[in-house]
Parts: structure tokens; C-alpha cells; sequence
């Protein structure tokens, strides 16, 4: 099963007619493992976080481009983890931002 998270959703709601507040919401492709990433959200079947999806889109890869150079994911899965990105942007920032290079980092020769 997927992550399942309540996110906003404004549509009507069909038995009632009043409008949802809230309504879950599963992201299909996303999984989280202690055991994989120190729990890191990452996309389903593999060691790619949604990190990487999201880096590669604000570096202007398209979806079908991001498909491309990591043919091992599906263009459901890169929308899948877009998706869920924008629903949990302060986290996925987070990773990011604690996964960063340094600047003027080099490694060290051994």
C-alpha cells in the first residue's frame, strides 16, 4: 500500500452535496522504509527518493525528460512523486537542502 495522507480537497462531495474539507489521498508509487533512505520518501521498487525527481524538475526537466534519464522510474511515478512533493514541500525542502554539496566542496583524494 502507498502513503496515504489527508490533503485539501474543495469538490463536492456527491452523497452529501456539502463540500470536503479534507479527503485522503494515496500516492501509488511513494513508499517510506526505515530500511531504505533512513525512511527518506522514496519511489516504490527502488532507492530513488522523491528528491531527486523534484531536483531534476527545478533544474527544468520535464516529467518525460526526468523518464528518460532514469529509465528504471514510470511517467506515473515522476508525477506520482511531483504530486507528492507539492503536498509535502517543507519535508521533501528539508531533505533536500540537508542532502546539498557544499559549495567549494571537493572530495579527497586517498
Amino acid at each position: 500500500m502507498g502513503i496515504v495522507c489527508k490533503v485539501p480537497y474543495y469538490g463536492p462531495n456527491v452523497a452529501t452535496g456539502r463540500r470536503h474539507v479534507y479527503d485522503m489521498h494515496t500516492y501509488v508509487y511513494i513508499r517510506r522504509d526505515g530500511a531504505v533512505l533512513s525512511g527518506e520518501p522514496v519511489i516504490k521498487g527502488t532507492r530513488t527518493p522523491v528528491r531527486a525527481v523534484v531536483e531534476l524538475r527545478r533544474m527544468g526537466y520535464a516529467p518525460e525528460e526526468i523518464v528518460k534519464d532514469l529509465p528504471h522510474l514510470s511517467l506515473a511515478a515522476v508525477f506520482d512523486a511531483l504530486s507528492y512533493y507539492s503536498d509535502h514541500q517543507e519535508e521533501i525542502n528539508g531533505y533536500i537542502e540537508r542532502n546539498r554539496t557544499p559549495v567549494g566542496y571537493t572530495p579527497s583524494s586517498a
